[in-house]
């Protein structure tokens, strides 16, 4: 069977766009109603309705769920009204949404009105570290990236520091699965949860485990490299689409690309500037970045593209997210996205 990826680009003439002044719209959510959730940096997540009308839902504290470190509601308001960065997102099994806060370095679960409380903030009794994305899969557990521990976490993203791990939580019981990643980013499962791609973004690429039950629940085996070992850029975000291939958005250097079932790398859009990501890359590669590399290396359809989204009745809408962006693009892709487990569930 032909690849439907194979010889197609994505026509910038058709790109169109959702969603007005949101800030930081790193990670997206499809509903099948054509319902959009994009993380916010200011503290919660946006509502973007079918119509193209929005509201943003912002964190509040749920004061029924008093923790030790926050016991007082005044106190668990402050923690949702400063220093709060949603990143990840993903949709409970009541519906809910996860979040993987990169600001209060924990997964917390917030209603569709706000109301937020933390799940995690430590494992083994220590920090968890820079939280980055959380996915829920067909048995309900909840995997979690954490993406460094070093603080402050952009010497960890400028350096290649190799600490980054995952974790799942099976019940109440959140436990590391692997670990020795150049800064976890996203993950996704396959079609059938056999394997979990992991985006190792400071790699720059995708490493791949497989899925086995052990005597203490969920393992993670065979670690090995996907595709190239060297993307040309610094994967972000990832999402299947049904025929197998693996969509990944290459952040600053701002490229969206495909690794086919094989491995084989395809380019689909490219919207980054050539010079500022040719220093950049290079910078990298000798250790010597700056933050001047990498503001100065982004495009200009989604800047620092961020994650990938399928979406739309048919799964063949196509939604980017990013990390400097006030709107989010989309495109209709010549082949449907891998259902999520939301999807699959609805």
């Amino acid at each position: 069977m032909t690849n439907p990826l194979q010889g197609f680009a994505v026509d910038r003439a058709q790109i169109k766009t959702i969603g007005r002044d949101l800030q930081r719209p790193e990670c997206i959510l499809a509903e099948h109603d054509g319902t959009l959730w994009s993380a916010d940096a200011r503290g919660g997540v946006m509502r973007i309705a079918p119509d193209g009308t929005q509201r943003f839902i912002g964190q509040r504290a749920d004061a029924r769920f008093k923790s030790a470190a926050a016991a007082t509601s005044s106190e668990l308001e402050h923690k949702y009204t400063t220093g709060t960065l949603p990143n990840g997102l993903a949709f409970a099994a009541n519906g809910d949404i996860l979040i993987s806060n990169f600001g209060t370095d924990c997964l917390e679960v917030m209603t569709r009105d706000g109301a937020t409380r933390t799940l995690v903030d430590q494992i083994d009794g220590q920090p968890i570290g820079k939280v980055n994305f959380v996915l829920r899969d067909s048995k309900d557990r909840v995997w979690i990236t954490v993406s460094t521990r070093v603080n402050p976490w952009t010497t960890a993203a400028s350096s290649r520091v190799r600490d980054g791990f995952i974790a799942v939580l099976e019940g109440e019981r959140l436990r590391v699965v692997a670990e020795g990643f150049y800064f976890t980013n996203e993950i996704r499962l396959d079609a059938r949860e056999e394997w979990l791609y992991i985006v190792e973004t400071t790699g720059p690429h995708i490493t791949r485990m497989r899925l086995r039950e052990g005597v203490n629940g969920v393992e993670l085996t065979d670690c090995e490299v996907f595709g190239p070992s060297h993307l040309g850029g610094f994967p972000d975000g990832i999402a299947f689409d049904s025929f197998g291939n693996l969509w990944c958005t290459l952040v600053m250097v701002d490229q969206l690309i495909a690794l086919t079932p094989q491995g084989d790398k395809l380019l689909l859009l490219d919207d980054g500037d050539p010079q500022a990501s040719k220093t950049l890359l290079d910078h990298m590669a000798a250790g010597t970045v700056t933050p001047d590399d990498m503001m100065n290396a982004r495009g200009t359809v989604a800047p620092w593209m961020a994650s990938v989204t399928f979406g739309g009745p048919d799964l063949r809408t196509v939604y980017i997210g990013s990390l400097m962006g006030t709107t989010i693009p989309y495109f209709t892709s010549p082949v449907a996205g891998l259902p999520m487990v939301h999807w699959r569930q609805a």
